[in-house]
């Protein structure tokens, strides 16, 4: 089974919407960061050009990364620039801090 990453940035005004959509599609872990950058668009009223937003990132089985991905995109879809962005990666292997274990993704 390969294992992927998805990355989302979002607006941070979705950011709970999209954590409920995955609770209910049955993700069961996620890693929330508060980032701030500039792509599509920009805050042209600050000298950076900074955006606050969410950076999700979430990682599963392949079979329920499209999945994620659409959950998170229509959640967090609001037809304007600065919605976002949203990768699947793929991951070689993943360890477990505590047990110093690789983690297979029948053990997740």
């Amino acid at each position: 089974m390969e294992l992927k990453k998805v990355v989302a940035i979002v607006r941070s005004s979705v950011l709970e919407e999209v954590e409920e959509r995955l609770r209910q599609l049955g993700v069961t872990g996620i890693s929330v960061s508060h980032i701030k950058g500039y792509g599509e668009y920009a805050n042209l009223f600050k000298a950076d050009r900074m955006v606050a937003h969410a950076k999700i990132e979430i990682f599963s089985e392949q079979s329920t990364a499209d999945d994620i991905v659409v959950a998170i995109m229509e959640t967090a879809h609001r037809g304007i620039a600065g919605d976002g962005i949203v990768a699947i990666q793929p991951v070689e292997k993943l360890y477990r801090i505590r047990t110093k274990a690789e983690i297979k993704p029948h053990e997740w």
